[in-house]
């Protein structure tokens, strides 16, 4: 190997450093789990009970509470998470 070819170890030190996230990164996520919560609620508002007794119609209120469940849970991570700090 000649002095002029980068090393293979220097390649991976310089592939693999870390990156640090944007500074607006916590604000975003924030904005994008709160709009995802309320997507979630604003479709299972608008769900009428009337259509429960058809199976075919409970997938899209079973997306909606997995999807506002998923987002609640991890918007509240995400605030304690900054709490602590």
């Amino acid at each position: 190997m000649t002095e002029a070819a980068p090393s293979f170890e220097g390649l991976l030190h310089k592939a693999l450093s870390p990156v640090e996230p944007p500074e607006d990164l916590g604000r975003r996520l924030e904005g994008a789990l709160m709009s995802l919560t309320e997507s979630a609620v604003e479709e299972l508002e608008a769900w009428e009970l009337s259509a429960m007794r058809d199976p075919r119609n409970w997938v899209r209120p079973a997306a909606a509470v997995i999807v506002g469940g998923t987002a609640g849970v991890a918007l509240v991570l995400l605030r304690a998470r900054r709490r602590i700090r």
